[in-house]
Order: structure tokens, then C-alpha cells, then sequence
């Protein structure tokens, strides 16, 4: 992580981990305490919630989501965590095994859904189904299940644990497309409206190599592996392009991501209202939609009477592209 001998710019002490963004090294008690203020100042500068509300966080079982539970939890928020089982072989048993190993651990209180027990079918059988890419079914799933369990459960906002490399890699595809819809809604709070639950991101100001050392030093086991079927997905490509610009000019991907959050989201507010229409209430379920039936509803009708898809055979299709 760092060079031998190298030594914190706070105390001198030896350090863990070099920061090239910020021109300095840590000691694992000082990065431990950059994390906290950076999530801190993100929680405070969008306010993203209270110290009485009561917080959903969506995890996963990976770093960012274990680390932004962790870091409410130490600061004395009230946070509940929620997962959905993905039904993606192996990749989902195992991330089922590290959440649910965290909240034991801590006494900490975890909801989970399976969606091949509780909705009759997993994201490859959604996936060959719809004849769409896995990650599309699989963000529409999760969405509409944070968002219900958020207000079935009287929470009053939603968390997850997206980070500055998630977020300036998202914005660089919405920027490159011109997405004015997306690029209107990429903020790292989004109020309650029109049936839908507040959500947050408040790691938005720490990068993935961050809150890994949080989970490090912390003690935290996380699932390491990304999602096998998500390989190829333009989001991994735009990381990697923006990793590379970060090597030559560090600090670069907080300046895209921030100086947008603070110059142009401004401009697009007016979009987001724009966008969002006027919705009904689902005839099936009584989520808010723009038509008779939500997108999740047509979901589950196509999908859980598809044959179930070994996630294999998902997995030989994507390394054929």
C-alpha cells in the first residue's frame, strides 16, 4: 500500500497507505479518520439525513456497502441493513455468507430477500428471459425492493455504499451519451417524492481503494470477486479509463464528480422534475409507475415462468461477446 519508510502527514508515524490524491501517507488511525470526516462532510454538505432518522442501507456484501454500515453504525446513526439474494451461483451464496456474518457479528439487524424464493426467479433466468443484459434486471430488482422494503419498514432513507470511483464512472458514460435524464438524477441524495423513498450515497467523497483499507484495518471480511456476470459492462470500462487518467493526474476523478455535483447539477434541476412525470400507483404492487403495472411487476410475470437458467450458461453466453 505504501513505501517502506514512508511516515503520516498527520503524526509522523509510520504509514499504511499513500494517497496520491491528497499528496500524503496515513497511519491507519489518521485514514481511519479521513474516512470518517469525508463521509461526514458528504452527510453534512447534501444533507443526506439526520442523526434521528432511521437508515435502510442496501448491502451487498462487498467493501463499500460492509464499510458505509460500518461507518453509520460508529457514528451513531440508526441503520438496519437489507439484502437481496441474486441467485448468481456461487458469487450470491458467498455474499450471502459475508453479510450475514457481518450483522451477526455486530448485532446488527438484517433483512434479506431471495428472488428466486420470494418472486420465482434470479437475475440469469431474468436475464434470458427479457433477452436484455443481467445487470439491467438486476438494477431494476434491487431498486424496487430498497425502495419497498425502505417504505413498508417506515424508514426514512435509503443508503448505499456508492463511491467517488462508481459515481465519476457513471457520470462519464451519462456525460458521453448526453444522458440529460441520468445526468439530472446523478446527486448524491435524492429526496422523497411521488411514492419513492429519500436515498443517500454518503461514501460519495472516498474512492474504492479507501473504504478497502476502512474494511482492512476495521476487520471486515467482504467479498472480494465482482459479479462474474457482470463482465464487459460499459461501468468497468469507464473505471478503467478513469483509473488511468487518475494515475497520470491524481485527484482528477473527485474534481469531474464534485465540480459537476457543484456547478452543473444546479443547471439540471429543472430536468429532474421534467423527467419524472406523473405517476400512478401500481396495480399490482402500489409502487409508483408511469403506466398500469411497474416495470418490476412485468419482471417477475416474464421471468418466473421462464425455466430456470443456470447461471453457467449466462456466464459461456457473455464470454462469447
Amino acid at each position: 500500500m505504501v513505501a517502506a519508510g514512508s511516515k503520516c502527514r498527520s503524526c509522523r508515524a509510520p504509514a499504511v497507505i499513500d494517497l496520491p490524491r491528497h499528496n500524503a501517507n496515513f497511519c491507519a488511525e489518521h485514514l481511519l479518520q479521513l474516512c470518517r470526516r469525508q463521509m461526514a462532510k458528504a452527510i453534512d454538505d447534501y444533507d443526506m439525513f439526520g442523526p434521528d432518522d432511521r437508515i435502510l442501507v442496501a448491502v451487498s456484501g462487498g467493501k463499500d456497502s460492509l464499510a458505509v454500515w460500518d461507518m453509520l453504525i460508529e457514528a451513531g446513526y440508526r441503520a438496519d441493513g437489507f439484502y437481496v439474494g441474486l441467485g448468481i451461483g456461487d458469487y450470491s451464496d458467498e455474499s450471502t455468507e459475508y453479510v450475514t456474518a457481518f450483522a451477526a457479528e455486530r448485532g446488527l439487524h438484517l433483512t434479506t430477500v431471495d428472488l428466486r424464493e420470494d418472486y420465482g426467479y434470479d437475475i440469469p433466468t431474468a436475464s434470458r428471459a427479457t433477452k436484455r443484459v443481467p445487470c439491467s434486471a438486476c438494477g431494476m430488482s434491487k431498486r424496487h425492493l430498497f425502495d419497498k422494503a425502505a417504505v413498508d419498514g417506515g424508514y426514512d432513507v435509503v443508503v448505499t455504499g456508492h463511491n467517488l470511483d462508481d459515481e465519476a464512472a457513471v457520470l462519464l458514460g451519462n456525460v458521453l451519451h448526453w444522458d440529460i435524464e441520468y445526468l439530472a438524477r446523478q446527486l448524491p441524495v435524492l429526496p422523497a417524492a411521488n411514492g419513492f423513498p429519500r436515498k443517500a450515497k454518503p461514501l460519495v467523497r472516498l474512492t474504492e481503494r479507501e473504504t478497502a483499507a476502512w474494511c482492512l484495518l476495521r476487520g471486515i471480511d467482504y467479498l472480494v470477486e465482482e459479479c462474474p456476470i457482470a463482465a464487459g459492462n460499459r461501468h468497468l470500462h469507464h473505471k478503467s479509463v478513469l483509473n488511468s487518467i487518475e494515475q497520470e493526474s491524481p485527484s482528477t476523478k473527485s474534481a469531474f464528480y464534485l465540480n459537476f455535483i457543484d456547478n452543473m447539477a444546479p443547471l439540471l434541476a429543472e430536468q429532474t422534475a421534467a423527467a419524472s412525470g406523473d405517476l400512478r400507483r401500481c396495480a399490482r404492487c402500489n409502487a409508483p409507475t408511469t403506466g398500469e403495472v411497474c416495470g418490476f411487476c412485468r419482471l417477475v410475470d416474464t421471468a418466473s415462468t421462464h425455466e430456470p437458467v443456470p447461471v453457467e450458461l449466462v456466464l459461456g453466453k457473455r464470454g462469447r461477446r
